[in-house]
């Protein structure tokens, strides 16, 4: 460092706190948690240098409570998960994605969007795989909309054990 040259972390000189984000970080081994929880150790709490949002699966909030992830736990000032929809938000969810997409009519019929939620139990995620292996079902027996055969041929195929 040069005498008189005052070193800030990147963004602290203009009143910003940068932000590390780790989609995904359900997939993270105990060992990179760990590591992240290491990073955000510095200056031993007086100071914040960067903030951290992992983002993952549901499996992600029960890792973190083990005993061998507490320390960074006890270092989460905020956690938030996002709420499983209800029957009429999937549909509205698959009704938008294909406004999204440019199909303004139905393609789902109502059965199928009601496995789709039953199955999915309203995750997000999940509903949109189900609802595109749904689609691909549909189109690969050339039906002109997803039914409810489609979406549990879907399901079948993508549920199945290894």
């Amino acid at each position: 460092m040069h005498a008189g040259v005052e070193r800030h972390p990147v963004g602290a000189a203009r009143g910003r706190t940068p932000a590390v984000v780790i989609d995904e970080s359900h997939l993270l081994d105990h060992q990179e948690l760990d590591a992240i929880r290491m990073l955000t150790n510095c200056h031993m709490d007086s100071t914040t240098p960067f903030a951290v949002l992992l983002i993952g699966q549901p499996t992600l909030r029960k890792r973190m409570k083990h005993g061998v992830l507490a320390a960074l736990d006890q270092r989460i000032s905020i956690s938030y998960q996002m709420p499983t929809m209800n029957k009429n938000e999937t549909a509205s969810c698959i009704k938008h994605q294909l406004t999204i997409a440019g199909r303004s009519d139905p393609l789902f019929s109502d059965d199928a969007v009601d496995l789709i939620h039953l199955t999915s139990r309203g995750l997000p995620r999940s509903v949109d795989n189900i609802a595109l292996q749904s689609l691909i079902a549909a189109f690969a027996d050339e039906k002109s909309i997803v039914d409810e055969a489609s979406t549990r041929l879907a399901i079948t195929e993508t549920h199945a054990p290894d």
